[in-house]
């Protein structure tokens, strides 16, 4: 009998209910009527929280051997990481401690050399820890806030640093908080030192360039190449000598002109600090500027009476004015 020919359908008597397309129809209806009584009247909610109560011993279940998995790999890995940076730590405690040493040999032979020359004592500056918050709200400036201000005796001006350099100086304080305006803020200024040659210099804000600065008013055969290592000059009484600030990236020298284009990238990066120091500013130990001389008095006039009235008339016989031909 050939294929084709058999019937498929089943028997009327195993017929039961209503069709297919019916149930479709039902059920898309059913479907469309919980989606917008949901979105009204938010009738599904309930029910889903407790679904979702109901499953979570089991989601967490059967969560178990992917965290067992997951944590293990990154408990390994950070093993490995944490022994690694252990590692690093004691090497860079080995250097530390050598070179802490020979600043201390330093700085004894340094107050020795002072005491012999007869120089005032070297500064030494009150410095406080403080914890960056946020950065400002304006966008066209870099500046941080810092959680120390007026109330932990923070002054205008003071310098703030971190392990690899000068970060910025505070511009504004409040009660509790300070505003530090950083280095490669466009109205921000410091004068440095090139360690290598020794010559002076003013670093400023690139601006429109995020963590970037310039050396301006270099002229054009200056000493100075990529790779220099700008320090504070200390000449501003603001800023310690010695402090790193930026390290040279890039010199365009420009004959036509007259000066150099050289530019600068600090050595502290602002974007990934947290800790930083607020140093006090050095003009607060320095001692007080000499005050002006008092301007020159006039001349003053002849006093009256006999001696006034001879002087008077001298000077006119001085000048061959009237009178000169009496007092002969």
């Amino acid at each position: 009998m050939p294929l084709g020919t058999l019937d498929r359908t089943p028997p009327p008597f195993f017929r039961q209910g209503p069709s297919a397309l019916s149930k479709l129809v039902f059920f898309s209806a059913l479907a469309l009527f919980l989606m917008v009584a949901d979105a009204r009247f938010k009738l599904a909610g309930p029910v889903r929280q407790a679904l979702a109560v109901v499953l979570l011993p089991l989601q967490r279940a059967l969560a178990v051997p992917v965290e067992i998995w997951q944590g293990g790999g990154a408990y390994l890995q950070g093993l490995h990481a944490a022994q690694q940076a252990q590692l690093a730590a004691q090497a860079r405690l080995v250097a530390q401690s050598v070179q802490a040493q020979r600043t201390q040999q330093l700085a004894q032979e340094n107050a020795r050399l002072r005491a012999l020359l007869g120089l005032r004592p070297a500064l030494t500056l009150r410095s406080q820890a403080a914890e960056v918050l946020y950065d400002a709200a304006d966008p066209y400036s870099r500046k941080v806030v810092i959680d120390r201000g007026a109330a932990q005796g923070v002054a205008p001006g003071s310098p703030v640093v971190d392990e690899a350099g000068v970060l910025g100086q505070v511009t504004r304080v409040y009660p509790a908080t300070s505003e530090v305006t950083l280095l490669a803020d466009k109205d921000a200024a410091i004068p440095v030192l090139d360690t290598r040659t020794q010559q002076r210099g003013a670093a400023f804000g690139a601006g429109g360039s995020p963590g970037r600065m310039e050396l301006r008013f270099v002229s054009a055969n200056a000493d100075i190449r990529v790779g220099d290592t700008l320090v504070t000059s200390g000449l501003d009484g603001v800023y310690p000598p010695g402090l790193a600030v930026a390290r040279v990236t890039a010199v365009e020298r420009r004959v036509s002109t007259g000066f150099a284009r050289v530019q600068l990238v600090p050595q502290a990066d602002p974007d990934g600090v947290r800790q930083v120091l607020v140093l006090d500013p050095v003009a607060l130990q320095l001692p007080p500027r000499p005050a002006a001389a008092p301007a020159s008095a006039p001349p003053r006039r002849p006093e009256p009476g006999p001696r006034g009235e001879k002087f008077d008339k001298r000077l006119k016989l001085d000048r061959g004015g009237p009178g000169a031909k009496g007092l002969k």
